[in-house]
């Protein structure tokens, strides 16, 4: 048991892995940038349960994470064309998907490119495509843990403004960096090759599922314009910025599961 909930393991069709928990109508948790094509273990699979446990109280949640595996020049249409037939394979029907970060990109593809898979779609601390420092920061990442050298400090010193404190914080994951290094960094580099060339603007009218666009307003990661751009070529999405909120505090704010199932509990129009 943990939060209160029986957490049980599973794998989707192609390989995905994926915990279940919670009761309720299911909810499919496309995860954020991971280091692994795994199910978390240790305190980032604590840290993910509760995160997600006040959806949980009302939803059936699949955090799905991609398959293993992933062979060089995946595109995220690639991503989504399995993650569709996964979720067809497991459910039969639409789903309710929540993409945050990283999975909020391949959320959007599977929206655009697979509608018939997604009943509701929420975007969280995400948009139609990456900022370039995050996607500098990211590749900077891959490419050094492909290369078997320290890559968590270019990760987490994104955003800081300070040079001192980025100094500090990057000192911080170079030392930490062998204990959440990949163990599969080819995983890694294909996926972060494959969202760097994620790019959904001029497509975003082709998702019809209704949308709620979720930003903190001190995203390290994406602007604001970017989530309302995101939000405004969407037919009828809905947008919500949080103030005062970083990348990692949208998802965790209090606003943020009460919105969220309201949303995907409301009456069909």
């Amino acid at each position: 048991m943990a939060q209160g909930f029986e957490v049980t393991e599973g794998v989707l069709k192609h390989g995905m892995p994926y915990l279940a928990f919670g009761q309720g109508r299911p909810l499919v948790f496309l995860r954020w940038f991971t280091p692994d094509h795994a199910n978390p273990t240790g305190w980032m699979r604590k840290s993910e349960i509760k995160t997600m446990a006040p959806l949980a109280r009302n939803f059936r949640v699949y955090a799905v994470n991609r398959a293993p595996g992933m062979a060089e020049g995946t595109t995220m249409a690639d991503i989504a064309r399995e993650h569709a037939e996964a979720l067809h394979a497991e459910f039969g029907a639409p789903v309710d998907v929540l993409g945050i970060s990283s999975g909020g990109s391949l959320a959007l593809q599977l929206a655009a490119d697979q509608p018939q898979a997604v009943r509701r779609l929420v975007v969280a601390s995400s948009g139609y495509r990456l900022e370039d420092a995050a996607r500098e920061s990211q590749m900077k990442y891959a490419t050094a843990a492909a290369a078997g050298k320290r890559a968590l400090q270019h990760m987490l010193t994104q955003g800081i403004e300070s040079p001192v404190k980025a100094r500090l914080v990057g000192a911080v994951g170079w030392l930490i960096d062998p204990l959440v290094r990949p163990k599969n960094p080819a995983d890694t580099l294909a996926f972060v090759q494959a969202e760097d060339a994620f790019d959904l603007d001029g497509r975003l009218a082709d998702i019809t599922a209704p949308t709620l666009v979720v930003g903190g307003d001190r995203d390290e990661y994406y602007a604001v314009d970017t989530f309302r751009h995101t939000a405004d070529g969407i037919p009828g999405a809905r947008l919500e910025i949080y103030p005062d909120t970083t990348h990692l505090g949208a998802i965790k704010h209090a606003r943020f599961a009460p919105d969220v199932t309201a949303f995907l509990t409301a009456a069909e129009p």
